[in-house]
């Protein structure tokens, strides 16, 4: 047998295959394609303090290799999360990772402390880095001070494992990453989506309601992979990869790069069972390479 078991933090995945915030709703949407409870974890949508009804239509586009989106995190705020979905979902024997967002910084420590007597939620996903709302998201994430006073703050306020999603819109990802990391950050997670336009020429009009918004997809990739190489050599923590994972051969990419997990997230809207091939393709994968452990792949590029 493969053991593809990893840790991040106190929290222990049965295998590194997670699903990404934003793409997988609140995983129910999902039970007719994947069995959640082969999964390492979900990460589901992200969560405010309050009720938020995203950007105006259109905020979704198709490019090459990818899309770009502005929905602005659209949901119905924590307090109708921990009432209504939470109870649905805590069945599932998978680590149910709640990604949190806010305009303040005390916005994100009291989803946490809202979140933190949930006993079957043991981890967040601390999202300092979304290209696509006007208050919050990236300005937290562009600066090692401003990563460094939210992760502060949420440690102060969570328990549980806490992981930092970090923008590839800066100059240098990895001293953000070491900045939260010396707040107690967990984990770090990367990249999220790069800022980008696409633009109707027939209309002469963005195609975009806010102009700007965040592409992701496989063109991301091969920066995604470059920064996370370039993290996990820099940071002493946990990283989890994602950016155009599509299948199981760019996971390990990331994995060998030196993520001990990665997501899987516009590819759920391509192939909604991607996730179980991913699973199955790495434990075949390491089978065919006699590797008895998936840890044995972290970091392992030879450079």
């Amino acid at each position: 047998m493969v053991n593809l078991s990893v840790e991040i933090g106190n929290l222990k995945l049965k295998n590194p295959v997670l699903t990404a915030s934003g793409t997988f709703g609140y995983g129910m949407e999902f039970d007719d394609f994947v069995d959640i409870d082969r999964l390492g974890g979900y990460i589901v949508k992200g969560t405010t303090l309050e009720h938020r009804e995203g950007n105006p239509y259109p905020r979704m586009v198709e490019t090459p290799s990818g899309m770009i989106n502005a929905v602005g995190l659209q949901n119905k705020g924590v307090d109708y999360f921990i009432e209504h979905i939470y109870p649905q979902i805590r069945r599932y024997d998978s680590e149910l990772i709640v990604n949190v967002s806010g305009a303040k910084v005390d916005d994100y420590a009291a989803v946490c402390e809202k979140l933190a007597p949930l006993t079957d939620i043991h981890a967040v996903e601390i999202n300092i880095s979304c290209p696509n709302v006007k208050q919050g998201g990236m300005a937290f994430g562009t600066t090692a001070g401003g990563a460094a006073q939210v992760t502060k703050a949420v440690r102060a306020a969570y328990p549980g494992t806490v992981i930092v999603k970090l923008s590839p819109n800066v100059t240098d990802i990895t001293e953000i990453a070491k900045a939260v990391e010396a707040e107690g950050a967990d984990a770090v997670s990367l990249i999220n989506t790069m800022m980008a336009m696409a633009i109707d020429v027939e209309r002469r009009k963005p195609c975009l309601s806010t102009v700007t918004g965040g592409l992701s997809g496989p063109a991301v990739r091969p920066v995604a992979v470059r920064m996370v190489w370039q993290t996990a050599k820099a940071v002493n923590i946990p990283v989890v990869g994602l950016g155009g994972i599509m299948n199981g051969r760019d996971a390990l990419e990331f994995i060998l790069a030196g993520a001990t997990a990665i997501e899987i997230g516009t590819a759920n809207f391509i192939d909604p069972s991607v996730t179980m091939k991913v699973v199955e393709y790495m434990e075949e994968y390491c089978r065919r390479h006699g590797v008895s452990d998936i840890r044995e792949l972290i970091g392992a590029v030879n450079s």
